[in-house]
């Protein structure tokens, strides 16, 4: 007789269903966003601010005057690091960490906490949606901490004599620069040189955080990694920073100018009165590559700061959400 189980064999189990890509973010309390955005870019500035001094030194090398026209003292990233370690020591290669790290805190904090919010809240999902809320938020961030770039800009290019680029302010730190800036110029010239932030700002931010949403839900989908990886956020992060450097450059260095120019008695710069003003005599003067000075550190700078900040604050709002949630 024969066995009912030889004839009709059992149906094999289906095999094991991929696992979901994780739910969509909920929104954090907006404080607790904030915090997590500033201690991510404050956590990546630390190992990137000597990037930003040699960055700020090639950008104003050879202000307004023709290629070839004057002595090239920072010829690249390892010659520049080198150069500004030998002649103003380790702590040369941090000028300026006190006003970056205020910077980072003010401008980050605002922006990405900004940005959470707009996603949580379903802002970000029509077309455009994460590149418009990304130059939102940038311009945002950039505005309310204006006063503290300005203050990192000039520390930044302040140095001895023998190897000094642009115009020398010359203050005494963080506290004095601020104070000087004020008593010289009032309030109104501690966000001297916004109008050159807020579109560098604006078009980093809307690159960095459209690109950095699509490419980890890309990534999400294709489920390379378990949910909750976070190889996901470093992927997306590396593709952003790419992203980033190209479209930012130019806005670098014209925010660069701008922000470092002396400034004659009736507190207007001496050299540039605006955006306009300053992309027309950049490239009239140091033609279209002078608009991509200092490319190579921007690069070399933004591309693991986007790696950092972006995988840090990705990584604690995860956690966040999981505690919270």
């Amino acid at each position: 007789m024969p066995v009912p189980w030889l004839l009709n064999p059992p149906l094999a189990p289906p095999p094991a269903a991929r696992a979901p890509p994780p739910p969509a973010p909920g929104p954090l309390w907006p404080p607790l966003d904030f915090g997590l955005g500033a201690l991510a870019c404050c956590g990546a500035c630390v190992f990137t601010n000597p990037l930003e001094v040699v960055k700020t030194r090639l950008q104003l090398q050879g202000e307004l005057r023709a290629p070839g026209s004057y002595q090239r003292l920072y010829r690249g990233v390892l010659q520049a690091l080198w150069l500004v370690g030998r002649t103003d020591g380790l702590r040369g290669l941090q000028k300026g960490l006190a006003a970056a790290l205020l910077y980072q805190g003010l401008m980050n904090g605002v922006r990405l906490g900004f940005y959470s919010y707009t996603q949580a809240s379903g802002l970000t999902g029509g077309p455009g949606g994460s590149l418009i809320a990304g130059a939102a938020a940038g311009a945002l961030g950039a505005f309310i901490a204006s006063p503290a770039y300005l203050v990192k800009t000039h520390l930044q290019a302040q140095t001895v004599a023998a190897i000094a680029v642009g115009h020398q302010h010359n203050h005494q730190g963080v506290s004095s620069a601020f104070l000087s800036i004020y008593r010289r110029e009032g309030v109104a010239g501690l966000w001297r040189g916004v109008n050159g932030a807020v579109p560098r700002v604006t078009v980093g931010s809307a690159a960095q955080l459209a690109t950095f949403s699509s490419a980890k839900d890309w990534v999400t989908r294709a489920q390379w990694f378990s949910p909750h990886s976070f190889l996901t956020a470093l992927v997306a992060a590396m593709i952003s920073g790419v992203a980033v450097t190209i479209t930012m450059t130019p806005f670098d260095v014209i925010s660069t100018r701008l922000y470092n120019q002396p400034v004659d008695e009736f507190k207007r710069g001496r050299l540039y009165s605006g955006f306009m003003d300053c992309l027309m005599k950049v490239c009239g003067a140091e033609g279209i590559v002078g608009l991509y000075k200092g490319m190579t550190p921007v690069f070399v700078r933004l591309a693991p700061h986007t790696v950092l900040s972006m995988l840090i604050w990705d990584v604690l709002r995860q956690r966040a959400l999981l505690y919270t949630h």
